[in-house]
């Protein structure tokens, strides 16, 4: 009986310790199913990425491959790495003259064409009228040159919005001695510039010119003409004159003449 008793406590501890052992089996096989998905499943951001830039021939990329895209992109690289080097030293050397000068002839001469007219519509955009001037003078100086209108129209434009007039009327009469005619914005422009620079006989002078122009005139330059001249009524009936007989359908705005004192 007590050898029984003994068999039995020590079957009691093998069954005991075999259920605990079957118990911890049961527990990491039930861990090891809940984090196995959590390791090897991809997660939502890795998804997002390589849905974001699956290419068209259907390799999935998980990442960016450095690659520039975008219009932002596309816009530089009309520019090319010799022009904008020599965008950049005109700029540095924009208050040096000989400084300048030598860098032009050592830089910018070797430039090819369309890096010299990509220099010189750069400049024009960062407001650079004066540097643009001097690229222009270069470009007209190579054998690959042809009277171009809107070479000129542009850096009018942009000198006359910037009341540089005299560089303006420069370039203007280089203009003409090539047998250009520009075409109404140039017109207009120019014409602004000098009202505002209280030159309305050069207005004029312009104004006579255009109407020498091969192409139709348009309304706007008129207007811009009747407006400033409000102040010379002489020089402002003839223009509205002019305007009525070419424009007949069209009708004049004339304020009262008490408000400008030409009473």
């Amino acid at each position: 009986m007590q050898f029984a008793g003994i068999l039995s406590r020590s079957s009691a501890r093998c069954i005991a310790a075999a259920s605990l052992l079957a118990n911890h089996f049961l527990l990491s096989k039930s861990l090891r199913s809940s984090i196995t998905p959590l390791l090897f499943s991809p997660s939502p951001l890795q998804s997002t990425i390589s849905n974001g830039f699956r290419p068209k021939w259907g390799c999935d990329r998980a990442y960016h491959d450095g690659r520039p895209r975008g219009p932002l992109w596309r816009g530089k690289k009309l520019i090319g790495k010799e022009a904008l080097f020599v965008i950049l030293g005109m700029k540095r050397f924009k208050d040096e003259n000989e400084k300048l000068d030598k860098f032009i002839k050592t830089h910018v001469l070797r430039l090819l064409k369309m890096d010299m007219v990509a220099v010189l519509t750069e400049l024009e955009r960062q407001g650079e009228v004066s540097l643009a001037v001097k690229m222009f003078k270069v470009i007209k100086k190579q054998v690959w040159y042809k009277p171009d209108v809107y070479l000129y129209k542009d850096l009018i434009v942009a000198l006359a919005r910037r009341k540089k007039m005299d560089d303006a009327m420069d370039l203007w009469q280089s203009m003409r001695q090539e047998d250009l005619f520009p075409d109404s914005q140039t017109y207009t422009e120019v014409i602004r510039g000098f009202l505002q620079y209280g030159s309305p006989a050069d207005a004029m002078n312009i104004y006579e010119d255009m109407k020498k122009s091969p192409d139709l005139p348009e309304q706007l330059p008129f207007r811009i003409l009747l407006k400033g001249l409000l102040p010379h009524p002489l020089l402002r009936n003839k223009v509205k004159q002019d305007f009525e007989e070419i424009f007949p359908d069209q009708r004049v705005y004339d304020p009262p003449e008490e408000i400008f004192g030409l009473r």
